[in-house]
Formats: structure tokens, C-alpha cells, sequence
């Protein structure tokens, strides 16, 4: 991703690089199988302990493998979360000496943009208990050596790690120095304690719900729960605990298909855990809350998701989606002549229009994931009244640029936002706004995805944040004299300019019109659909003649009428249409993935949607290329396509697991890999055919 914003360079950065936090983290596992074992310099300093040098036969005797990470760095307990992965050791023991699993400490959670990760960023030791046969005579040499290999992580890049670790050990009386024990047994204070008792689990729609069975008395401070089992939790997702009696209530957002018996393990506070056996079964009600950890947010996320909202609405004025709506301002800051105190105030309620926009179009993302729909950004593109009501008024405004009428009594929110003044720039705003969301340009998707992790107070700003961004060049113009004063002066070359802005007003009419032709097909479904647009057009153009002196009011009041009855029977004809839209489906399915991956080819995953102008520009330059689609063909890749034009909830969960909201959205899973690979959202062919001929 090539983006870049003068004076950001820095937020920009770290915006970018904890985005592919989770790619690096894809190219860890792939290069461990190539890194050296030696002469390699480590970000975590590893070092092998023995509680005693002289292990007993027959007798047991702790390791301690210790890790030390240089500033900044992290490691990763057993479960990693969304980005990571725990340390493993290739151990090669002598005759009669086994070494049960490492033990891990209790980690802590770090997000890093919208990824959960299990860390330790302080020193930490991992325990293993070495058992010595009996057979084994006084006096061996016993040795032990392996290889180690994990990963190591700051906020921005991810190396795999290894090291051969050993530590030298004679058979002996076991016998172990007062210090030594005290040191050990100060690492063992650190491990989670095994919960006598077991608890139970339970879904619940998309929630996971789990009893701990703990005492009253028992107190926790900022609780959190780290599940061990793969596949059970929506990592990054919030979480709310409760005291129910004798028992802890853990509610958070599922996610996978685990089942069965798992395992967790909660943190208590002061670096202290209790390691809990769960089995399906029934969980009690919620009860008492109890305040956890995430009840406070990433203030890092939360930050760097504005500024790329703001830099990303600023992008978005390039896109052909919004330049149309653009094209009104235009016109009427060059009738304003270059008054400052006219253009400031139309900066300003431009400015307001925008924003207000985004935030109620984000409120209503929220409210509706919060009800259990599964949406996302661009949801109101989905439904084909929404696509039918923009196309009008696409069509209204094109004719009005054509001068079929003017405006002045013509009611809607074209007429609000051809005025003059801060109405005319309030409601322009808005529009733009409101067209904008099928564009998710450079940053933006990210952007937006951040707001799938955060609480609402927190994600609405962002959400207010591309608003504002939309609206930056006006209010530049507004308030910056040099900048308006390069305007030019009114004059005959305007009603020229207004003719020419019909153009890509036209072209979104018509792209909206076959976009709403994709998502009801060509049978009865589009009769209602083209009767309000033929009536529309009736209206529209009866008007502008009734303004030049026609007075056959009647052909004007039996258009209306028949526009009503058109709109009514489009919306009963939507109706039917989107209760069947998900029948058609994609080719893109859990199954359909599961299935590619296990033929050990690349796989190449792209979310997609007719109304997603990037989506088609993508399409268009980078994956139907010729040249690519060869080299698919030679790589054997497996391509799936999730179809988003009319909503599909499994796409939605999809995207949501990758932390977006919004498409496109790009996959590449290399064979083997665990994760995929996420592409920018500017796709080249030169990226694509790279990635094939790995």
C-alpha cells in the first residue's frame, strides 16, 4: 500500500505497519523453516536453568527456559491470539531422561489495531518438569539440548526467533542450592493454579458464554479470560463478567466452530491465574458486574483509526463516487464570487452536513450489529430502495444541470443542496457523505474496521472522522484566501461548466441503474423500479416546462400518481427480492475455502460488491488481467469470490474476522500457511502475479 499524508508521515506509518502486523506474522511461520539455529542475533534472549545440576534417578527436577525481549519486544504465550504464536523446542535428550510441556505464565492482553494478542513484554520463564529414570546410574552425563523457536514482536514488525538452548546436568543426589529454590519457586508463583473444579460453556447465538465455579469471597481484580482452545473466541472482542453465587459469568463474542471440552485460563490480577477445564453445558444468568480489563480502551487504536478515517475521507474527494456531488459546490462557489464571509459559511455547514451524515450513517451500523445484524459499512447500498432513491435523485440533479428545470420549489434534498448559503452546503454535505460509502479507498477500510473493537462512544468519532475528511478541501477553500482567490470570477463560461457537470452525474445515474439491475435481475421484479423512474422523469421534465409557461397542471398531478403507486409497488417488489437475494449466493463459502486449502494450492479470496467502485477498478485493472489469470492457472491457484451487493451475513463475519467492515477486502492463503495473507486494497497485476509464482 503506497499512501502517504504530509505532516502524518510518522501516524501514518504506524498506522500502516500494525495493519500488516498480521501479515508479518504469516512470513514468521513461513521462514522458520529457514531460519539458522546459530549465529543469529535474537530480539529475546533465551537461557536454559536447571533447579539442580545433579538430578537424582528416579527423581524429578524442574527447568526453567527463561526469555528476557530487548525494549519494546513481546513474546507470546500458547495461544497467541489473533497475531502470534507460543514457543516450542525441538529437545534432543539423553537415554533414560524425559521432559514434560512447557508450563507458561500468566500473559497479558495487547491490541494492537484491532488484534488480540497474548503477550509477555516483560522477562518470563516457561517451566518443564525432567524426569530421570531410576535405571540411570550416578554419575551420567545428562545433558540437555534443543532447539528453540518462537516469535518476536513490537508494534510494527515480527521475526521468528531461534536458538539451540542447553543446560549441563550429572546424575546425581538431586540435591538443590536455598537461592536456587527461591528463584524457582518465585517463577512457579507466576503460574496459573489448576482450578479443582470444572466449569461449563455454552453458545448462545453468536455469544459464548462460561460458569467458573469461584467462590463469593474470592476477589478479582480487571479479570480477564484467555482462551486456550482455538477456535472458540472472538479474540479481540469485549468481554463482561459477572458474579452469579458461587460463580463467574464470562460473556464474549464467539467465534469458530470449536466444541466439546476446552480450556482457559483467567487472570486475577497481580500476575496471578487460575488454569479452568470447561465442559459443554448449561451456564447460569449474568449477575453482578464486575469490572474487567477492557472496559478501557486502546487510546493507540483508537487514534491512529481517526487519523486514517480523516486521511481516508480526504482520499475519498478523488473517487469517482463522490467528485458528481462535488461538482454542486463548484458551481456555486464560483457563483459566490469569492466572498469570504459566503464561503466560509458554506465551508462550514458543508463541513457540518458531512459529518452529521457519517455519524447517524455510523449509529445505525452500530445499533443494528448491536441487535444482532450482521452489516456493515455501505449496509444502506444493499437494499435496492435505497439504490432506487439514490438513482432518482442522481437523475434529478443530471437534469437540473441540463437546465430541464430549476430549482427553487422543487422539495427533496437535491433542491436543499443546490441552494446557496448553509443550507445549500449542509445538505451537499450530507449527499456527499451519503454517496461516498460504496467508495473504502487507501486507509479507510482499516479505518472503519477499528470500529468492529472499539465501544460506540469511541467508534462514533471515527465514524465523524471520514466525515470530516470528505469535507477538508472546502473548508480549505473556505477559510484560506489564497485558495479562494484562485476561484474564477462568475461569467458566461459557468452555464457551460453546469452543462459539462451533468456529464458524471449521468454516468453515476446510469451506473446506479445497472447496479440496481444486478441486484433484482432483468425478470417482473424491474417493472416497478423503471414505472417510478419513467414517472420521475414525467415529473421532472413537466415541471421545467410548467416554469417556462405550461400550464397543464393535470399531466403533473396524474404523473405524481403514478410515481406513488410506482415507488409503492418497487418497494413490495424489493420486498420479495431481497428475502431471495441470499438464495442466489457466492462461490465464496467456509466450506468452499475449507475444501481449496485442502488441496494444497494457493488460494486467492476477494470480497466484492457491485456498488463498490474500488471493488469493480480492482477487478477491471489487476485480477481479470489476462497476464494474472495465467499465471493463476499455472500455479494451480483456487480462486473464491464473496459477492457483498446484497448483503450476506456469513461475508459479514468475514470480514469483521479480518477486522473490516467494509470491502474490498483481499486473502492470499499461501499452502500451509495457518492465516491468510491480507493485500492492500489497490490491487496491481505485478502484486498478484508475484504472489502466484512464489
Amino acid at each position: 500500500m503506497d499512501d502517504s499524508g504530509t505532516g502524518m508521515d510518522r501516524g501514518n506509518d504506524l498506522f500502516v505497519t500494525r495493519l500488516w502486523q498480521s501479515v508479518l506474522v504469516m512470513l514468521a511461520l513461513a521462514l522458520l523453516a529457514v531460519s539458522p539455529a546459530q549465529g543469529q542475533t535474537t530480539h529475546i534472549q533465551p537461557k536454559l536453568v536447571a533447579e539442580t545440576a545433579a538430578p537424582a534417578p528416579g527423581g524429578t527436577t524442574t527447568l526453567a527456559l527463561t526469555m528476557t525481549p530487548d525494549k519494546g519486544w513481546h513474546g507470546y504465550w500458547i495461544n497467541g491470539g489473533d497475531a502470534g504464536f507460543g514457543l516450542s523446542v525441538e529437545w534432543n535428550l539423553p537415554d533414560g531422561v524425559t521432559v514434560t510441556p512447557l508450563r507458561y505464565p500468566v500473559p497479558e492482553p495487547l491490541i494492537l489495531f484491532g488484534m488480540m494478542n497474548h503477550v509477555y513484554e516483560h522477562p518470563y520463564a516457561l517451566l518443564a518438569d525432567v524426569e530421570v529414570d531410576e535405571s540411570v546410574t550416578q554419575g551420567s552425563d545428562l545433558t540437555l539440548s534443543g532447539v528453540a523457536n518462537w516469535l518476536a514482536c513490537t508494534d510494527k514488525v515480527c521475526v521468528p526467533e531461534r536458538a539451540v538452548v542447553s543446560v549441563a546436568l550429572k546424575a546425581g543426589d538431586g540435591a538443590v542450592a536455598a537461592a536456587t529454590r527461591g528463584r524457582f519457586d518465585g517463577w512457579r508463583a507466576l503460574l496459573p493454579q489448576p482450578l479443582d473444579r470444572k466449569g461449563s460453556w455454552e453458545r448462545r447465538g453468536d455469544m459464548v458464554r462460561f460458569a467458573i465455579p469461584l467462590p463469593a469471597g474470592s476477589t478479582l481484580d480487571a479479570p480477564y479470560l484467555f482462551a486456550q482452545t482455538q477456535n472458540l473466541v472472538d479474540y479481540a472482542a469485549p468481554q463482561t463478567f459477572s458474579r452469579n453465587g458461587d460463580f463467574i459469568i464470562v460473556e464474549t463474542r464467539a467465534k469458530g466452530e470449536a466444541s466439546g471440552p476446552v480450556a482457559a485460563l483467567l487472570k486475577l490480577g497481580d500476575g496471578r491465574g487460575l488454569s479452568v477445564q470447561f465442559e459443554p453445558g448449561a451456564v447460569p444468568a449474568a449477575g453482578e458486574v464486575i469490572a474487567g480489563p477492557t472496559d478501557a480502551i486502546d487510546m493507540g487504536l483508537f487514534w491512529t483509526a481517526l487519523g486514517g478515517a480523516i486521511l481516508g475521507g480526504l482520499i475519498l474527494n478523488l473517487m469517482p463516487c463522490v467528485f458528481p456531488i462535488l461538482s454542486l459546490k463548484a458551481l456555486s462557489l464560483a457563483r459566490s464570487g469569492g466572498d469570504a464571509r459566503s464561503a466560509r459559511i458554506e465551508a462550514l455547514a458543508y463541513t457540518a452536513g458531512a459529518i452529521v451524515t457519517a455519524l447517524l450513517l455510523g449509529a445505525a451500523l452500530l445499533a443494528l450489529r448491536a441487535a444482532g445484524e450482521q452489516v456493515g459499512w455501505a449496509f444502506q447500498l444493499q437494499h435496492p430502495v435505497s439504490v432506487l432513491a439514490l438513482l432518482i435523485l442522481a437523475l434529478a440533479i443530471t437534469l437540473n444541470l441540463l437546465g430541464a428545470y430549476e430549482l427553487p420549489s422543487f422539495g427533496g434534498g437535491q433542491a436543499l443542496a443546490g441552494k446557496e448559503g448553509a443550507a445549500g452546503g449542509f445538505w451537499t454535505g450530507a449527499l456527499a457523505a451519503f454517496v461516498a460509502t460504496p467508495c473504502s479507498g487507501p486507509l479507510l477500510g482499516a479505518a472503519l474496521g477499528a470500529t468492529l473493537v472499539l465501544p460506540a462512544w469511541a467508534a462514533l468519532p471515527i465514524f465523524g472522522g471520514l466525515g470530516l475528511g470528505l469535507a477538508l478541501p472546502f473548508l480549505a477553500v473556505g477559510f484560506v484566501p489564497a485558495l479562494r482567490n484562485r476561484l474564477p470570477k462568475p461569467g458566461p463560461w459557468m452555464a457551460k461548466f453546469r452543462k459539462w457537470m451533468a456529464l458524471p452525474m449521468g454516468l453515476t445515474a446510469l451506473a446506479l441503474g445497472w447496479l440496481l439491475w444486478r441486484q433484482l435481475g432483468s425478470g417482473s421484479q424491474l417493472i416497478w423500479p423503471i414505472v417510478a423512474v419513467a414517472m420521475a422523469l414525467v415529473l421532472l421534465t413537466h415541471y421545467g416546462a410548467m416554469q417556462r409557461g405550461d400550464r397543464r397542471s393535470w399531466l403533473l398531478i396524474a404523473a405524481g400518481l403514478l410515481f406513488v403507486l410506482g415507488l409503492g409497488g418497487t418497494v413490495t417488489e424489493v420486498a420479495d427480492a431481497e428475502r431471495t437475494a441470499t438464495a442466489s449466493g457466492s462461490t465464496f463459502t467456509p466450506d468452499a475455502l475449507a475444501k481449496a486449502r485442502a488441496t494444497g494450492k494457493p488460494v486467492f479470496v476477494y470480497f466484492t460488491a457491485d456498488w463498490c467502485l474500488s471493488c469493480k477498478a480492482n477487478e477491471a485493472g489487476a485480477i481479470n488481467r489476462e497476464a494474472v489469470q495465467a499465471a493463476f492457472d499455472v500455479a494451480g491457484v483456487v480462486t473464491l469470490v464473496g459477492d457483498w451487493t446484497n448483503g450476506d451475513p456469513v461475508i459479514t463475519r468475514t470480514l469483521a474476522e479480518h477486522g473490516r467492515n467494509s470491502v474490498p477486502l483481499y486473502l492470499w492463503y499461501a499452502p500451509g500457511a495457518a492465516q491468510p495473507e491480507i493485500l492492500p486494497q489497490i490491487l496491481t497485476p505485478g502484486m498478484l502475479t508475484e504472489l502466484a509464482e512464489k
